[in-house]
């Protein structure tokens, strides 16, 4: 061809070859920025004895079908055999699968990139997933699995299975492998442990005289012996069946309890810690130097004198070799183990002041150092030392650099490099003083452990010997060494992952053995260890893949007069095959019980006691063959009803125990497998089973599916019950007069006057009045609770929500039983007189206390006047008994009598008692009043938010608050109007309309929020019509150890009541006015909490509450608690509690201090006048704003519930006099010092940067222009070490106001760090810096302030020979 074309063609070829290059790394870099799809499926199914949880991270175009394909390769089951449904908080039953031949991606199926995608592996048509089984001779071996570890695999682009974080959590996987090698669970960071021992089983000289070792059960404990432990994890390694198997035994043969599995550790340390104790176990047995034979090497450590040639030498065994990745003070690291080879071996120059003293020229010389290796092991382990500690920072870091390790290792070359022998040369130490395993140089520094100078390795005869080994021709012919296993660590310093690559010396294949998994590696695969930022970007970004590199390497000699094959079954020694048979029968065994496991269906069993009446719950565990009868007699026998009821008194039905629903019974079904009758072996059941009794005379109900079950009580007008629920069932489809007709025929009541009253939910009743409607329509469900009454009055005449039925019922959903506890000197003769002239001979004023509230709003003067009467009787009383208590000190007498007082107590607002029993409860004849003004102007609620809370408690009661449906309200006597457009016969809502009817909306307002929680506006009409004021109290005998003097009352309330009306119903029964004592909340954990809110209903309380009541003066009208605590600056602890003190709002800053002064000389022995203090505003420990003495308190003061003021003494008179001023807390660094001066307070009139200078130049004499500050940070008083205030914050910051950033400084209380900009820094000496740091760790710790260079302390990584860790305790 011409020259022009071939040129043209060149470059033609050239371009394609570009474009083409260039199209694919644009596919590369799209993939890798295509969104991904985080999917966590969680194994639902029950065919694993142990459910997984695995994650696969996607791009979002990887179809659905494909998606299935890679969670059954996960899990291990047959593809087609299982389904996913979402899991991402939706009801997966009413969930449509997703389709696992489905070609859309996992976008279009509305999976959502960036976010994390739950699904359920479920069974697939009532089926269990089909277990992929495998065997592991038959595998093919062209065939690559998928690395499974944190590496980059080549051609990751297009994958959909990337690996992204694997779950080490326990799982036993059932099926073994399809490399055939069995993985080890990850206990929960055992991951270290685990690569080790794959690391040794994967040895075959170390196997094989593992194997030959014997164990003498009469000399030793099995579980403590840590070869044995060994052994038997090694033969089930070999033989099991399953994927992976635990390390438990292993580990507890190191006397481990369960929280060292949740300490990481070195894997380099575990090595040397497990060798150490294997060689202990070992003595004087056949094993006792294999770990020197297989593992030890020796080195010379020798200094050289320059000027004669003396030599002194020691001689140090080593078990491997620590290699630095960067040189000290270096930022470029080694490129390869070889080059750090060299580095190790390279000698360093001792001159200057480093100099040697020559024993033969008997002065310091100029001296050469370093390290010659002697001999090499036959298993060569090299460690990269990868952890380091950064001087700068003060922490430990991990150094990701690239370095290289060969396949093949020739080590000749670093034997002996100088061969050369001065015949000068002495040995400094004898063998006995060796320091076994130490390497003194720079480059190994690490110590390792001492072995009381016994010399391992090969033993030098003579002198000679050491010649004889560096003869070069000896060794480095046969010094060439194989890599075989690569522990790699991938995370951080702080922590991270071990697994180990290892070389199959059977195969010649490389395996990932990474916790339970095992996956086929290439070669390619090993060089992504090498560490460094990877070439192609791939499915990790470069930080991640950078921090997964290689931390040890182990090396076998090529030697094939040495190199062992692993043992065949018939080579075995007599004891393994023992062993091997032994782990094979428990295996079996084992597989027994997981297929009986599988095949066995659990259950949630309930049953009613016959006797007790108490619901039972226990799980009942049956295999699917044994018929409902032998089902039957398993739950009898269970729930232990043997003595208390026959056999066959007793049936299994289907039963729904969220909607108390009987499903269906199992008539004639006795001989049928349970399996078939609970629709297959599940790993949860959408129902549960009921052991149903009857008495012996009795038969049972048939319960057919598509029954609903009704829960029938009977109402009685007359006598106000409720009875106990009658069990009827009924079909959706009947009309309400077909209802009704079945009804009347369970309980005798006639039809025709029958009024139906459905209860859908809590506080939502229906009147069931269209005949021909049939119960769906009307709203039944699975589960039902009616109200049935047929009396002959004219109540059914009126609407329902007016009607008697109607209040009855209302009452009886809202009562609720509390337990309240008086104080001990209540007093009882006081509260039986009020009791007995209320409710007897003042009766006719409690009629016309009715009369007054039932009347209309006209007769509102008529309420005030008996509430100002009742009032004056209860404040002369009060006044009769207290001159009796002072007349007659018998406290005997005195105690009885209020005694039997007590014991007659009853509430003046019921005019005639009443029983109350578990099924139902007499209604109480009550009045019906509005709260005094009078009343709810003394007393107020303790909070400035949400003071009018009684409409949201209300409707949220109606979703949330529990209530007894045997507990009876009170039924208001005045016409109740309906909310606006509802239906006549729903009241859904109808509480809160009630309740607040005619009420101002109001968001939490200035003018609302006025202090106070009165239910009257300034007109003096109620906000709300209706008020529930059903109170009936009973004295209770609490348990034993309440308390000598202590009464209990057992009271029933409408929870709709208010604080305020409850407290005035109390009042009799505590003896003093309800603005003198208070209400406390006891919880759970018997803690008491104050109930303040006045306005506030009892709809958060539920049955059996305990209240205490606590004599003391309530708050009043405007009224606040407040916490004093005393604002120390200069002290350890700033901030001291003084007192409790009261508020008002409209009282000035002067007037609460002058209320304060007495309080503060009795309370706390303060003798302070009022202008030797200040008030000021406390925000946890933080002082802010000065209260000046003309302040208001709601005015120009916010002031709110539990509200806190600092109180401040003055060493002089106050220098703050007007708002526009500011309050600085300074303090002096003294550099040259090293020390802090105490806060002084510095007042500015504007936020001048320059006045703050002036101000600071005044009070420390430093020039102007020398100031330097800075503002503190953190919560006062803003400690910080004095080692490092000098250079953390941030000084002289370039503002000329403080209010801006970086300042922000605009409310009083600020601390300022301020300096002399020419003091210089104390030098200190390295001693100096330490006994420093001690003292400023101690006092900053005491502070309570954080410690920025106390490391985080480990725990030692210990195995303990006995199995008992309690030896060593003293020693941590």
């Amino acid at each position: 061809l011409p020259p022009e074309v071939s040129l043209d063609l060149f470059w033609r070829c050239r371009q394609n070859i570009f474009d083409e290059m260039k199209k694919k790394f644009l596919q590369i870099e799209n993939a890798a920025e295509e969104p991904r799809v985080l999917c966590i499926i969680q194994d639902t199914t029950n065919s694993k004895t142990v459910n997984e949880r695995i994650t696969l991270n996607l791009p979002a175009s990887t179809p659905v079908r494909k998606l299935f394909e890679d969670v059954a390769n996960k899990v291990g089951y047959i593809n087609g055999t299982f389904d996913l449904a979402w899991g991402n908080g939706v009801n997966t039953a009413e969930m449509a699968p997703l389709d696992h031949t489905s070609d859309k991606s996992l976008l279009d199926a509305n999976f959502e990139p960036g976010k994390k995608n739950f699904l359920h592996l479920t069974d697939k048509d009532g089926e269990q997933p089909q277990i992929l089984l495998e065997d592991s001779s038959n595998v093919d071996d062209s065939v690559h699995d998928r690395f499974i570890g944190p590496l980059p695999r080549e051609g990751s682009v297009s994958s959909t299975s990337d690996y992204v974080s694997q779950s080490y959590s326990y799982s036993s996987i059932l099926n073994k492998s399809e490399t055939g090698y069995v993985g080890l669970v990850n206990q929960a960071m055992t991951c270290y442990l685990n690569s080790l021992l794959q690391t040794l089983f994967m040895t075959p000289e170390f196997r094989n005289a593992l194997y030959k070792w014997e164990f003498e059960e009469s000399e030793e404990d099995p579980v403590t012996s840590i070869p044995y432990q060994l052994q038997r994890l090694f033969v089930l390694l070999q033989t099991s069946k399953k994927r992976a198997i635990e390390t438990t035994d292993v580990t507890r043969s190191f006397g481990w309890d369960s929280s060292e599995a949740w300490q990481q550790h070195d894997v380099q340390e575990l090595c040397r810690v497990m060798f150490d104790a294997l060689e202990q176990k070992w003595k004087q047995t056949e094993q006792a130097d294999l770990i020197n034979e297989l593992y030890q090497g020796k080195l010379k450590d020798y200094v050289r004198c320059l000027e004669c040639g003396y030599e002194g030498w020691r001689i140090d065994t080593y078990l491997d070799i620590p290699l630095v990745i960067r040189p000290y003070g270096s930022s470029q690291a080694f490129a390869s183990v070889e080059e750090a080879l060299h580095a190790f071996i390279q000698p360093e120059t001792l001159d200057g002041p480093n100099q040697y003293f020559c024993e033969r020229c008997k002065k310091k010389c100029d001296a050469r150092k370093g390290l010659r290796f002697l001999h090499f092991p036959y298993l060569l382990t090299l460690q990269l030392k990868r952890f380091d500690f950064d001087y700068t920072t003060m922490h430990r870091i991990k150094l990701n650099d690239r370095m290289t390790f060969p396949e093949e290792l020739d080590m000749s070359t670093f034997i002996d490099v100088e061969d050369e022998k001065s015949p000068q040369t002495e040995s400094c130490t004898d063998s006995g003083a060796e320091n076994e395993g130490s390497c003194h140089s720079d480059q190994l520094s690490n110590d390792f452990s001492n072995d009381d100078g016994v010399d391992e390795g090969i033993c030098l005869e003579s002198s000679s010997a050491t010649e004889k080994i560096s003869k070069p021709g000896l060794e480095k012919s046969s010094l060439l060494y194989e890599l075989f296993s690569v522990m790699v660590h991938s995370g951080s310093a702080a922590g991270g992952h071990y697994y180990a690559c290892i070389k199959s010396f059977s195969d010649e294949q490389w395996y990932s053995f990474n916790d339970q998994h095992v996956s086929r590696i290439t070669q390619e695969d090993i060089k992504k260890t090498h560490g460094g930022s990877s070439g192609s970007r791939g499915y990790y970004s470069s930080a991640f893949a950078s921090s997964t590199n290689a931390y040890m390497l182990i090396y076998r000699l090529k030697d094939p007069t040495r190199n062992a094959k692993f043992l065949e079954v018939d080579e075995y020694p007599e004891h393994i095959k023992n062993l091997v048979q032994k782990e094979r029968e428990l295996e079996e065994q084992e597989k027994r019980q997981r297929e009986i496991e599988r095949n066995t269906c659990k259950i949630k069993l309930l049953c009613l006691h016959p006797v007790k009446q108490v619901m039972m719950e226990n799980k009942l565990e049956v295999h699917k063959d044994k018929t409902l009868k032998e089902a039957v007699e398993i739950a009898y026998k269970m729930m232990d009803l043997e003595e208390v009821i026959p056999l066959d008194c007793c049936r299994l039905v289907k039963y729904d125990e969220f909607h108390d629903y009987l499903e269906r019974s199992y008539e004639g079904e006795e001989d049928t497998p349970m399996g078939l009758l609970l629709g297959g072996v599940k790993s949860t059941y959408m129902f549960d089973l009921l052991l149903e009794t009857r008495k012996p005379d009795q038969v049972f109900q048939s319960y057919k599916p598509g029954e609903v079950m009704v829960k029938v009580h009977v109402v009685d007008l007359k006598a106000e019950t409720v009875a106990a629920p009658i069990t009827v069932r009924a079909y959706l489809n009947q009309t309400v007069t077909e209802f009704k007709q079945l009804i009347s025929k369970a309980t005798g009541l006639p039809a025709e006057t029958m009024r139906v009253v459905l209860e859908r939910c809590y506080n939502d009743l229906r009147l069931l009045g269209a005949p021909s409607k049939t119960l769906k329509a009307e709203g039944f469900f699975r589960s039902n609770k009616v109200f049935v009454e047929s009396s002959e009055t004219l109540d059914y005449q009126i609407a329902f929500t007016d009607s008697r039925l109607w209040k009855l019922l209302d009452r009886h959903a809202n009562t609720i039983r509390l337990f309240v506890l008086l104080p001990e000197q209540s007093p009882g003769s006081y509260s039986k007189r009020t009791a007995y002239q209320k409710a007897g001979g003042d009766s006719g004023n409690v009629d016309d206390d009715c009369e007054g509230v039932k009347g209309p709003a006209g007769s509102l003067k008529s309420v005030d006047a008996i509430l100002e009467e009742s009032t004056e009787k209860l404040k002369s009383l009060s006044l009769q008994q207290q001159q009796q208590q002072q007349e007659g000190e018998n406290g005997d007498s005195s105690r009885s009598t209020e005694t039997s007082d007590f014991e007659n107590i009853e509430s003046p607002l019921n005019e005639r008692g009443s029983s109350t029993s578990v099924d139902h409860r007499e209604l109480e004849q009550h009045t019906q009043t509005s709260d005094p003004e009078h009343f709810q102007c003394e007393e107020r609620s303790d909070s400035d938010v949400n003071n009018d809370r009684s409409t949201s408690s209300v409707d949220s009661d109606i979703l949330s608050s529990s209530h007894s449906s045997d507990t009876l309200c009170n039924a208001d006597s005045a016409q109740i109007p309906l909310a606006n457009g509802l239906d006549s016969h729903s009241i859904t809502s109808s509480r809160r309309t009630k309740a607040n009817e005619g009420k101002k909306e109001t968001w939490d307002t200035a003018e609302e929020d006025s202090g106070t929680d009165s239910e009257y506006d300034e007109s003096g009409k109620s906000r709300g019509e209706t008020q529930y004021m059903y109170f009936k109290a009973d004295p209770y005998a609490a348990d034993e150890g309440s308390g000598e003097g202590h009464k209990w009352l057992m009271v029933h309330v409408d929870k709709r009541i208010t604080l305020a009306a409850f407290k005035q119903h109390l009042e009799p029964f505590v003896g003093v006015l309800s603005s003198h004592f208070k209400v406390f909340r006891v919880y759970a954990s018997n803690q008491e909490f104050e109930s303040v809110r006045l306005n506030e209903t009892l709809s958060s309380f539920s049955d059996d509450n305990k209240i205490t009541i606590r004599l003391g003066r309530a708050l009043k009208k405007g009224e606040y608690r407040v916490k004093v605590c005393q604002l120390l600056v200069n002290e350890q602890e700033p901030c001291k509690f003084l007192l409790d003190a009261v508020f008002a709002k409209g009282m000035t800053v002067r007037q609460s201090k002058e209320e304060l002064i007495p309080q503060l000389r009795e309370q706390c022995g303060l003798d302070l006048t009022i202008d030797r203090f200040r008030l000021r505003k406390k925000t946890w420990k933080n002082p802010g704003s000065v209260f000046l003495d003309y302040y208001i308190y709601e005015e120009d003061v916010n002031i709110s519930s539990n509200w806190e003021v600092f109180l401040e003494v003055l060493d002089g008179a106050e220098k703050m006099k007007s708002m526009s001023q500011l309050a600085i807390l300074s303090r002096r660094w003294r550099p040259s010092e090293m020390k802090l001066d105490p806060f002084q307070e510095v007042v500015l009139e504007s936020n001048s940067v320059d006045e703050l200078r002036e101000k600071l130049s005044e009070i420390s004499g430093i020039p102007v222009e020398d100031i330097e500050f800075a503002k503190g940070r953190g919560t006062f008083p803003c400690d910080i070490s004095v080692l490092d205030i000098h250079q953390d914050l941030d000084w002289n910051p370039k503002v000329s106001a403080l209010n801006v950033w970086p300042l922000y400084i605009c409310d009083d209380g600020a601390v300022i760090f301020y300096r002399d900009k020419t003091e210089e820094l104390m030098e200190l000496t390295e001693e100096q810096r330490n006994e420093l740091m001690k003292k400023e760790s101690s006092r900053l710790q005491k502070t309570g302030h954080r410690v920025t260079y106390s490391p985080r302390k480990e725990k030692a990584l210990k195995i303990y020979l006995d199995g008992a860790p309690s030896k060593d305790l003293a020693q941590d």
